[in-house]
């Protein structure tokens, strides 16, 4: 029996688990060659979707493969793979923090050892009264297999009592357990705020919305090499370049964080404008029409908001909107930040609805503040969805709000 397969799935532990997950391995090192040819935002797609752990879901599944060495050597190809594609090295936190779903702040390319466990006994419990109806009434040993797991499960999730989970049949309700101890493991082991901020932010709603984004080019959806190396590393706290002093006279730590707040980074405003520009085609492909930076609207200091619909929005009156990027890690935002994600958004949003006090007389003020490090603040994030649905509703396409 250890070295028979039932549809290419190994039965037992032994030669056939050996062999099977040695050719998974050797596919994996031939794919990442070729996978290494393409940009890196598709490459990061395939493995995520393809490539990486999704080729051995259906093996996880159906065999007692959790705790095999030869997951932890796929593993360390699949982290090998993440810093040859975004050109980035990775310590161990890093890589643990990666390896969470994206709702969690990491990229979704999941490590097959703490997958293999979740994977197998939902599939156990999936099948156990199909078992029992098959082996009708004989007397069967207990599963060693199972009982091996579940204990390899408890380690990984902290959970030793599994009397009212042993019965789930959903793989995602198994991990997401161990998922969470992990993502509790890596805060606690956090003790610079501005990790703690970091983490909070890029696992806020719709913080990583753009791992999602599929990479069209039309759309304006894909991004360069170097846009998205930037990105996972600010994500996942790793070195982006050497300690070298700014132009405004800061010292630029290896994390790269200064340039994402300073005064004199030609980014800062070709960033507001292209957000701007983006609500504004919206709100046109969504059948309102608006006008950017408008003039005439009653501010004692002169100064216009971004935006501005020239038919009514929302209870008879028009709607004016202001865009505004503020940085996670500011000084006067991180501690507050590594408590309550989107703390910094929030706090912008109310800055500009105070400087625009005097036009919510006559018009609807929306701030739509963004973190550098991705959560909106909630005003904003509605306002966007709004958009998307009328864009839905004109457009009579379920895509659009995606796009």
């Amino acid at each position: 029996p250890t070295d028979a397969c039932l549809l290419e799935a190994p039965l037992l532990t032994g030669v056939a688990m050996d062999q099977v997950l040695e050719k998974f391995i050797a596919d994996f090192e031939a794919g990442m060659k070729r996978l290494s040819l393409i940009s890196a935002h598709d490459a990061m797609i395939i493995l995520r979707s393809c490539l990486g752990a999704p080729k051995l879901t259906y093996v996880l599944r159906s065999s007692p493969c959790a705790g095999h060495s030869a997951l932890n050597r796929y593993d360390i190809l699949l982290r090998g793979a993440l810093c040859r594609l975004f050109n980035i090295c990775l310590s161990d936190d890093q890589w643990l923090q990666a390896s969470l779903p994206i709702r969690m702040g990491g990229l979704g390319i999941r490590s097959v050892s703490h997958l293999a466990p979740s994977a197998f006994l939902a599939s156990a419990a999936m099948t156990h009264e199909l078992q029992d109806r098959i082996f009708s009434n004989a007397i069967l040993p207990d599963d060693s297999d199972v009982f091996r797991i579940q204990e390899i499960w408890s380690s990984l999730s902290g959970i030793h009592d599994l009397a009212e989970i042993a019965t789930l049949q959903s793989q995602a309700s198994w991990d997401s357990v161990i998922c969470l101890q992990l993502f509790n493991s890596i805060m606690t082991n956090m003790t610079d705020i501005a990790d703690r901020a970091r983490l909070k932010a890029v696992s806020a709603e719709h913080s990583s919305d753009w791992l999602y984004a599929l990479p069209l080019s039309a759309c304006g959806l894909r991004l360069d090499d170097e846009s998205v190396r930037i990105s996972v590393g600010l994500r996942l706290g790793a070195k982006l370049c050497e300690p070298h002093t700014c132009p405004c006279g800061s010292q630029v730590d290896s994390y790269g964080l200064h340039g994402l707040s300073c005064k004199k980074s030609s980014g800062r405003a070709s960033r507001h404008n292209y957000l701007n520009d983006i609500i504004w085609r919206a709100l046109t492909r969504a059948g309102v029409p608006s006008v950017k930076e408008p003039t005439g609207l009653s501010r004692s200091d002169g100064k216009r908001p971004d935006g501005l619909t020239l038919i009514p929005w929302d209870l008879g009156k028009c709607t004016t909107w202001d865009v505004t990027v503020t940085d996670t890690m500011a000084a006067s935002y991180v501690q507050n930040s590594s408590h309550i994600a989107g703390f910094a958004a929030e706090k912008a949003a109310e800055r500009k609805v105070l400087k625009y006090t005097e036009l919510s007389t006559s018009y609807n003020f929306i701030p739509i503040a963004f973190e550098t490090l991705g959560p909106p603040n909630s005003s904003g994030s509605d306002f966007i969805k709004e958009i998307g649905s009328r864009m839905r509703a004109r457009m009579e396409d379920v895509r659009e709000s995606s796009y």
